[in-house]
């Protein structure tokens, strides 16, 4: 009996630190399962298995350069506690309706597909990405064509594609706008990726741009498409060829990735934040048309604030220092209509990005 006595505490305890225990009891389990969630990304190495990707007269193919950056990229985002999901991990062939449906399935935060690009001039370089949209000039539709032109290597795809013809410019036209609900915040990552490989890896920045990707369509999570560089210029192509550039490739979306995350607010803690002239405001939605501050512009929300970023204007529900207080907020967005609505960060009034 005398080895139990040192566990059997209640009797000895004074009401105060009774009262204590039972407080931590019931709040350490919110505060634990709110530092251990993951923030969740899928990524999709292009191409695989009898579908090698771009050609390339050097032998080098797309499809084991994308695995390899896909596969670092991955790597790092795991040792630093986020969860990721892979379409493919090895050289086999997915359609491109297997790929979103690995991402819609895993409820992820994040979609990004990894390719390579080719052009029949060599002299041509840089890299750029892709978000999913409908203002298709001819050259991003001619990128989107070439990626989307994997639908014909699958089995049943007039079945499974319901008529859609990657080679028509009106079936894009004719794809339901799943992914504008989502287009701000894949514009948003995109842009930190561009940044990333312009100013860190000093190359050729051909920015960000919009194109009917089957694959970006049909994934419901903000989802970019990164052509990484031209496998048909001599000297970026051996680039992406190389340990040293599939590795600062990786890199540097990763950094995107972290700097998408903070400005989101995914891992701010839930306190008061009253240091640097930091608060929070709920995005409800972006638009290139400026509109009244009214309630009845924006489904009854009232406490409405314009930031306008890049032409186009974004509009904020509400302003605090509290995390526990925004969070009410977004949920009343939320019920209002606004279902992707997110937090985002200010510093000195404007989004600390």
């Amino acid at each position: 009996m005398n080895k139990v006595k040192p566990i059997l505490f209640s009797f000895n305890l004074s009401l105060t630190c009774f009262f204590f225990i039972i407080i931590l009891f019931f709040f350490t389990p919110s505060i634990n399962s709110y530092s251990q969630e993951k923030f969740k990304i899928v990524l999709d190495a292009g191409h695989g298995g009898k579908d090698p990707g771009r050609p390339n007269k050097n032998g080098i193919k797309e499809k084991n350069i994308v695995l390899n950056i896909a596969l670092l990229l991955g790597k790092r985002l795991e040792n630093n506690n986020n969860k990721v999901i892979y379409t493919r991990k090895d050289d086999r062939f997915l359609s491109l309706r297997k790929r979103a449906s690995i991402a819609n399935e895993s409820d992820a935060d994040l979609f990004i597909s990894i390719h390579c690009n080719a052009f029949n001039d060599s002299r041509v370089y840089g890299f750029e990405t892709f978000v999913y949209g409908l203002h298709v000039n001819k050259a991003n539709f001619d990128v989107a064509l070439k990626e989307n032109e994997v639908i014909f290597l699958e089995e049943d795809f007039k079945k499974n594609y319901k008529g859609f013809d990657p080679n028509s410019p009106e079936s894009l036209i004719g794809l339901t706008l799943m992914q504008e609900d989502y287009l701000d915040q894949s514009i948003l990552l995109a842009s930190f990726i561009q940044d990333n490989f312009s100013k860190k890896l000093k190359r050729k920045n051909r920015g960000v741009k919009q194109s009917g990707f089957w694959v970006l369509h049909n994934t419901y999570m903000p989802s970019v498409l990164v052509e990484a560089g031209f496998m048909t210029n001599s000297k970026e192509g051996a680039y992406l060829n190389s340990k040293k550039g599939q590795k600062e490739i990786a890199d540097a979306i990763y950094d995107a990735i972290f700097k998408y995350k903070k400005s989101i607010n995914f891992s701010d803690p839930p306190s008061i934040i009253t240091k640097n002239n930091i608060t929070y405001r709920v995005q409800i939605s972006a638009s290139k048309n400026l509109l009244e501050l009214y309630p009845y512009n924006f489904n009854g929300l009232d406490n409405i604030t314009v930031f306008k970023e890049n032409n186009n204007y974004k509009y904020f529900f509400s302003n605090s220092t509290n995390f526990d207080d925004i969070t009410k907020k977004k949920n009343k967005a939320i019920e209002n209509g606004f279902k992707k609505a997110f937090i985002v960060t200010f510093k000195d009034g404007k989004p600390n990005n």
